[in-house]
C-alpha cells in the first residue's frame, strides 16, 4: 500500500505543536502572567510594610522612599542593552534566570531581621509584669530610656540594615530588567495583530494582581508581631492598635521570594521561536476593520535582521536617536511617565496616607490597597484592552480615548481634596495642642513636677479629647491592670487633664482624628478613578508599539521601562516621602537624630500629597491631547500625500508600522 505524504509540512507541524504546550502563546501568556504576579508580589510587598518597616528601623518618609526606589537603579543599568539585544537571546530562558535572582534578593530583605536583636520601644511601659512604668512620679525616680547603644550597636545595627535592604532591592530591579520588555516582545512577535493588544491586557491586568497579593499578604502578616520568632507570646504585651506596634515584616519577604522560584521553573521550558499565532481577521476587502490613516508611503525593510553582533552594537546609538526622534513615542512616553509618578505615590505611600488621614491600622490600610484599589485598576486595564479589540480603534482613537479619560480622572480628583480629618489634638513638649498656647503652658507647668522622660512614647487618649504622648506627661499616678490579659485599662488621677482635677482618666492609645467615616467615600471616590485611569494602560501602550519599526519594538519597550524608571519610579517616592516629611509635627528622637514621624498635619498632608498627584494627572492630560493632534494632523497629511495605491493602511490590529514620524 502506498504510504501517504502530508499536503502541508506545516500543517503537520502546527497539529504536533498543538499538543506541546510550551508551543503556546496562550499558555505562555498564562505563565509569564504568574511570573510577573510573583515578581511584583516581592516589590508590592515591601510598599506595603514601608510605614512597619520605618518604626522599626527609624527610617524617615524620605529614606523609605528611597529605599522603594532603589530596585530602579539595578534595572535602569541594563534594561535599554538587554531590550536592544531582545531578538538575538533565547528570552525565555533570560527571563527565567532574572526571576531565580529576583528570589535571591527576596530572601536577603529578610535578613535584617534575623542580624539584630529584638524589637526595643518605650522602656517605660506598664505591665503587671514590670515596675518600668510611665505615670507621674513625684519623688523624680521615673525611669528614662536608656540611649547608651547608640555610638555601637544601634547605629551598626541599623547600618547593617541598610545594607541588606538597598542590596536586595538593586538585585531585584537587576532580576526585573528582562521579564516586561522580553515577555511582551515575545508574545507581540508570536501572537496574531488582532490578539496582541488582548493578550498584553491580560498580562498586565494578571501582574497587577502582585501588588495586590502584596497589600493582601502584608494585611495577613503584619497582624503578627515582629519578633514572633523570637518571643512567647506571653510576652508580647503590645496590640495592632497601639501605635508602638512593628508587625513582622520579615516574614513576607521568605513567602514572596518562594512564590517567585515556583513561578520561574515553567518559563525554562518554553523554545526560543515558535508557531506564529494563526490571524483571525477577515479577508482585506471590503470588510475591513476601521483604519488609521496614519502611514508610510514607503515599506521599512528589515535591515537590521542579519547584521554582525559588533555591527548591531554599532548601530545602537543611531537608533536609540532615531525612535528618541519620534514625537508620538516621546509624548505617549512622557504622558505614562506623569502616570507612573502618580502611581508611584499611590503605591508606596497611600496605605501610609489612610492610616494617618482615617486613624486605621496597618493591616487594614493594606487591605483596602490590596482587595480594593489594585483589583479595580486591574479592572480597568482589562476593560481598556477589551474596548480596543471590540471596536478596533484607530491610532487617532487611542490617542483621543486616554486624553478624555484623564480629564474625567481629573474632574474625580477635585472632591477628593475635602474628603480628610483634621489634625489630631494632642500634647508634646514644645507643641502647642488645640492652637491654645495657654493651655499648652499650663498643661507644661502641671507636669514639670512629674520628671517625664523625654524620650517616652507610650500615647493616652483624655477624655477631653486631647491625646497625650505619655500618661506621664498627663499628670497621671495611678494605672489600673487587667491582670488575666496583662494589659493597661486606663490610667487615673491624671492632674493635667484640663478642667478634669485630680480624678481625670484617660485611655491607652490614640485618639484618632475623629472622622474615620470619610473613608468609605474617599475609597469610593478613589477607586473610581483608578478604574478610569487604568483604562489607559493598553491604548498607550498600543501607540507605543505602532509608532516604531517591527525590529525596534524590544529597544522601545526597553526605552520606554527605562524612562519610566528614570524619571517616575526612581525620583518620585522619595519625592512623596519628601513631602510628606515636610507635614511632620513631632519626629521621634533616636541618637540625637530624627527617625519616624509620630504627629503629621493631617491638612497639610492632604493638600500636599494630593496635590502632587494632580500636578501629574494634568501633566499626563496635556501630553495625550498633544498627541491626539499630533495624529489627528499626520492622518489628514497622510490623505493628501499618499495616492491609494501606496497608501498602507496601519491599524490596531493591523501588520503596518505608522504613525512614526
Amino acid at each position: 500500500m502506498e504510504a501517504t505524504t502530508p499536503k502541508n509540512c506545516a500543517d503537520q507541524k502546527r497539529k504536533t505543536c498543538s499538543k506541546n504546550p510550551f508551543s503556546s502563546i496562550k499558555f505562555f501568556v498564562c505563565c509569564h502572567g504568574l511570573l510577573q504576579l510573583s515578581q511584583l508580589l516581592v516589590s508590592g510587598y515591601l510598599k506595603s510594610s514601608i510605614s512597619t518597616i520605618e518604626k522599626r528601623f527609624g527610617f524617615s518618609s524620605q529614606m523609605s522612599g528611597l529605599l522603594a526606589s532603589f530596585n530602579e537603579i539595578g534595572n535602569v543599568t541594563l534594561i535599554v542593552f538587554v531590550s536592544y539585544f531582545g531578538s538575538r537571546v533565547h528570552r525565555p530562558r533570560v527571563i527565567g534566570c532574572g526571576a531565580l535572582v529576583i528570589c535571591v534578593a527576596a530572601f536577603i530583605m529578610s535578613l535584617p531581621h534575623f542580624m539584630v536583636g529584638p524589637y526595643e520601644y518605650d522602656q517605660s511601659f506598664a505591665s503587671v509584669s514590670s515596675n518600668l512604668t510611665d505615670i507621674c512620679q513625684l519623688d523624680g525616680t521615673s525611669r528614662v530610656l536608656n540611649n547608651s547603644s547608640c555610638t555601637n550597636q544601634s547605629v551598626k545595627g541599623t547600618l547593617h540594615v541598610i545594607y541588606f535592604l538597598f542590596i536586595g532591592q538593586f538585585l531585584l530591579g537587576v532580576g526585573g530588567v528582562p521579564i516586561q520588555p522580553f515577555g511582551i516582545s515575545y508574545i507581540d512577535d508570536f501572537a496574531s495583530k488582532r490578539n496582541s493588544p488582548f493578550y498584553i491586557g491580560i498580562l498586565y491586568a494578571v501582574a497587577f494582581m502582585g501588588p495586590g497579593a502584596a497589600f493582601m499578604l502584608g494585611s495577613a502578616i503584619l497582624r503578627y508581631y515582629v519578633d514572633i520568632d523570637k518571643l512567647p507570646a506571653a510576652d508580647i504585651v503590645l496590640t495592632p492598635k497601639d501605635p508602638r506596634w512593628v508587625g513582622a515584616w520579615w516574614m513576607g519577604f521568605l513567602v514572596a521570594g518562594t512564590v517567585v522560584g515556583l513561578t520561574a521553573l515553567p518559563i525554562f521550558f518554553f523554545p526560543k521561536e515558535m508557531q506564529k499565532e494563526e490571524e483571525e481577521l477577515h479577508k482585506e476587502t471590503d470588510n475591513k476593520p476601521k483604519t488609521d490613516l496614519i502611514s508610510e508611503c514607503k515599506p521599512n525593510p528589515k535591515i537590521y535582521q542579519h547584521l554582525s553582533l559588533m555591527g548591531f552594537i554599532k548601530l545602537f546609538p543611531k537608533v536609540l536617536v532615531k525612535n528618541l526622534k519620534k514625537p508620538v513615542f516621546l509624548l505617549v512616553i512622557l504622558a505614562q511617565v506623569m502616570l507612573s509618578a502618580m502611581v508611584a505615590g499611590i503605591m508606596v505611600f497611600m496605605a501610609k496616607y489612610m492610616e494617618r488621614q482615617f486613624s486605621i491600622t496597618a493591616s487594614m490600610a493594606n487591605l483596602i490597597m490590596g482587595a480594593i484599589h489594585i483589583p479595580t485598576a486591574m479592572a480597568g486595564i482589562v476593560v481598556g484592552g477589551a474596548v480596543i479589540k471590540k471596536f478596533q480603534m484607530s491610532l487617532k482613537q487611542c490617542g483621543a480615548m486616554c486624553a478624555i479619560v484623564l480629564a474625567l480622572c481629573i474632574a474625580i480628583a477635585l472632591p477628593i481634596f475635602f474628603l480628610g480629618c483634621p489634625t489630631q489634638t494632642f500634647y508634646a513638649p514644645g507643641h502647642v495642642p488645640v492652637g491654645s498656647e495657654e493651655v499648652g503652658q499650663n498643661i507644661s507647668k502641671c507636669n514639670s513636677k512629674c520628671h517625664c522622660s523625654d524620650t517616652a512614647y507610650n500615647p493616652i487618649c483624655g477624655y477631653d479629647g486631647i491625646e497625650y504622648i505619655s500618661p506621664c506627661y498627663a499628670g497621671c499616678e495611678d494605672v489600673s491592670f487587667a491582670l488575666t490579659e496583662n494589659k493597661v485599662l486606663n490610667y487615673t488621677q491624671c492632674s493635667c487633664i484640663p478642667g478634669s482635677g485630680s480624678e481625670g482618666s484617660a485611655q491607652p492609645g490614640s485618639c484618632g482624628s475623629g472622622c474615620s467615616y470619610l473613608l468609605v467615600p474617599f475609597v469610593v471616590l478613589s477607586c473610581i478613578g483608578a478604574f478610569i485611569a487604568s483604562t489607559t494602560k493598553t491604548p498607550s501602550f498600543i501607540l507605543i508599539l505602532r509608532s516604531v519599526e517591527q525590529e525596534h519594538k524590544s529597544l522601545a519597550i526597553g526605552i520606554q521601562f527605562m524612562l519610566l524608571r528614570v524619571l517616575a519610579w526612581m525620583p518620585c517616592p522619595a519625592l512623596y516621602g519628601r513631602v510628606i516629611d515636610s507635614t511632620c509635627l513631632l519626629w521621634e528622637r533616636k541618637c540625637d537624630n530624627n527617625a519616624s514621624c509620630r504627629y503629621y498635619d493631617n491638612t497639610l498632608l492632604r493638600k500636599r500629597y494630593l496635590g502632587l498627584q494632580l500636578v501629574f494627572e494634568v501633566a499626563s492630560f496635556i501630553c495625550f491631547f498633544i498627541v491626539f493632534l499630533i495624529l489627528r494632523n499626520q492622518e489628514k497629511r497622510a490623505l493628501k500625500k499618499c495616492s491609494p495605491e501606496t497608501l498602507t493602511i496601519t491599524t490596531v490590529v493591523d501588520n503596518g508600522q505608522g504613525a512614526s514620524e
